[in-house]
């Protein structure tokens, strides 16, 4: 079969590399579009991933993301038409569920988090919505899924690609080098923690985050600290660069899996790499500043994942050295997960 896999934010790389990988090994032909967004193009070639650039993001304006929809949809379709592509499959790419249904393909849409207004385009198109066991029911019911569609899987998406992850033994190296921490800098010595920012350009992020800002203070004065910052966009790279000084921005696209590992702590105001973190076994704190997804909520009750809500709660933030975590483990999810995919 002929397999069109869109990757429209940064985490979809990691995600759809052993999902590509395995559909390669069946025999699929395996096409790949890429949105230019989020450093998505350039995580994509780090990884070896030959795909073509399709569009950017609609921004942050709700008539921005309403123009983008009809755009890059129209280009998304006639990309996936000239494939001639059986399946179209993404993790909740709405302007590909669009394409997909234009030229009469099977749409297979993947998604985890239930806050996503996005839900009622993919959720209602899709003929296969593929979500984990924690996602709600009522919030599939709410985004006009039908039961039919739906089919659930056991653990987390990150799962997917981390449980045969490996590290790479040169990357504290490869940090310092990228973040000029100097000759002297030393993982073995110095408490490595790294920070996301929030989403801030998401169709779900419409909210101020000002416990994040509380925190990168705090992190800004902590000299006893190498603190990695993760920005999302030009703009947050260029705010939070001037504001915080003392606080290190990769210059360029770093293994997130890699950093994830090696840092003693990690706090996010997103999702995919508070997962990855609780996935393997690396301390974690999520800072999101709205209801928590289900997934999440999980990784709290199973003790993998602490929640940030209020000042008081920054206060009990202790950094320090890390003890070896154990991997939260599943692999025969990729196999699952392409099976579902193919017989779409």
């Amino acid at each position: 079969m002929s397999i069109w896999i869109d990757l429209a934010n940064a985490p979809h790389v990691a995600f759809f590399l052993p999902i590509i990988a395995e559909l390669k090994r069946r025999g699929h032909a395996v096409y790949i579009s890429i949105r230019d967004f989020n450093q998505t193009v350039e995580i994509a070639r780090l990884n070896g991933l030959d795909g073509t650039v399709i569009g950017k993001h609609g921004g942050k304006s709700s008539l921005g993301k309403m123009l983008n929809l009809f755009t890059r949809s129209g280009a998304l379709a006639a990309f996936g038409r000239a494939q001639r592509v059986d399946i179209a499959v993404s993790h909740n790419s709405y302007t590909q569920t669009v394409a997909g249904r234009l030229i009469g393909a099977r749409v297979v849409t993947i998604m985890d988090y239930e806050g996503q207004p996005a839900n009622h385009i993919a959720f209602r198109l899709a003929h296969r919505v593929i979500v984990p066991a924690a996602f709600p029911e009522n919030d599939l019911h709410r985004f006009g899924c039908r039961d039919a569609r739906v089919v659930r899987y056991d653990g987390f998406k990150e799962q997917v690609y981390l449980s045969s992850f490996q590290p790479r033994p040169t990357f504290p190296a490869d940090l310092a080098r990228a973040c000029r921490l100097g000759d002297d800098w030393d993982l073995a010595k110095n408490i490595l923690v790294t920070v996301r920012t929030p989403a801030s350009m998401a169709a779900y992020h419409h909210f101020e985050n000002l416990l994040f800002e509380k925190l990168l203070d705090r992190l800004n004065e902590e000299s006893e600290l190498t603190v990695v910052l993760l920005p999302r966009t030009a703009d947050q790279r260029e705010y939070y660069g001037e504001k915080y000084p003392h606080l290190h921005i990769p210059p360029e696209p770093l293994s997130g899996n890699d950093l994830v590992y090696f840092s003693d702590f990690v706090v996010s105001a997103g999702g995919t790499m508070n997962r990855e973190a609780a996935v393997l076994g690396t301390p974690v704190c999520t800072i999101f500043a709205w209801e928590l997804p289900a997934v999440d909520k999980s990784l709290i009750e199973m003790g993998r994942l602490i929640s940030i809500e209020s000042e008081k709660d920054l206060d009990t933030l202790r950094f320090q050295k890390k003890k070896k975590g154990r991997l939260l483990s599943n692999p025969g999810l990729c196999e699952q997960l392409a099976d579902l995919i193919t017989s779409a």
